[in-house]
């Protein structure tokens, strides 16, 4: 008898990040035809929006939650690298192939979030999560649709905050944190590069102007992309594969957020 079911890869299927840990390589792997879920599983209470006063980070308590809130983010970045892997198989095999890797070291990034919070004695899922991340990308999205969201806008934006907080972690001689948080942001400039590496080669393989394409993209998907209005860190974003014009258009798109998030609600 055959299950009418929905196949949904083990990754997406389970709520426990040690699990889907240790299910990211099978699905890799596997030659089976998935079904993208609408959202991935779950421990702990998920919300739209995180609000509410946090713990400073000099405290052992505000350490615990810098690093549950890395966990899902780091978890979300393993899951959506899975999801452009499965949604896209004509991609160039070599763009898969690195996009694989990616996911890999997406999930190494969670295991040393999850062993972090270890040692406070907290499981993830203590505090609330959100999966913003997972939702700003779309079935509908084009592979340079894609590129440009995950790598280009969500992972780039991580890279402006990191070492602000790597350095309040070193004033405050949180030693084992801090070594978390640099071998992420380290290894995160490189998966930027390699969003910049591949949007302009797909733009080369489509016949298209990466210089004239990227501003019309982003005014056609600024309406999803997350509100971000963190300083932007111009040395890591320039190691990572921006080039000027590119880094002034999203500072205007962030100097334009911020305006929207000064401005007066409506009642």
């Amino acid at each position: 008898m055959t299950s009418l079911e929905p196949l949904l890869p083990k990754t997406y299927q389970t709520s426990d990040p040690r699990e889907k840990i240790l299910c990211l390589p099978m699905d890799l792997a596997s030659t089976e035809i998935f079904q993208i879920p609408e959202l991935p599983g779950r421990s702990g209470m998920v919300l739209d929006t995180i609000r509410g006063p946090k713990e400073k980070i000099s405290t052992p308590q505000g350490q615990a939650r810098l690093l549950h809130e890395l966990a899902n983010i780091e978890m979300q970045a393993m899951e959506l690298c899975l999801r452009t892997y499965l949604e896209y198989p004509q991609a160039p095999a070599q763009f898969r192939l690195e996009l694989a890797r990616l996911a890999l070291d997406e999930a190494r990034h969670l295991g040393l979030c999850l062993d972090g919070l270890k040692t406070f004695d907290i499981e993830f899922g203590h505090w609330p999560i959100h999966l913003n991340l997972w939702k700003t990308v779309s079935c509908d999205d084009s592979l340079l649709d894609r590129i440009v969201i995950v790598h280009r806008y969500l992972e780039a934006s991580g890279l402006d905050a990191g070492n602000q907080i790597i350095d309040k972690l070193r004033s405050c001689q949180a030693v084992s944190i801090q070594k978390i948080m640099t071998t992420i942001h380290d290894e995160e400039i490189g998966h930027v590069d390699f969003g910049s590496r591949w949007y302009r080669k797909i733009c080369e393989l489509k016949g298209l102007d990466p210089v004239t394409d990227f501003p019309l993209r982003i005014e056609k998907l600024k309406v999803r992309l997350p509100k971000r209005v963190e300083k932007f860190d111009l040395k890591a974003r320039k190691e990572a594969g921006f080039i000027d014009s590119e880094i002034e258009l999203l500072m205007k798109l962030r100097d334009q957020f911020v305006k929207d998030l000064e401005a007066p609600r409506k009642i």
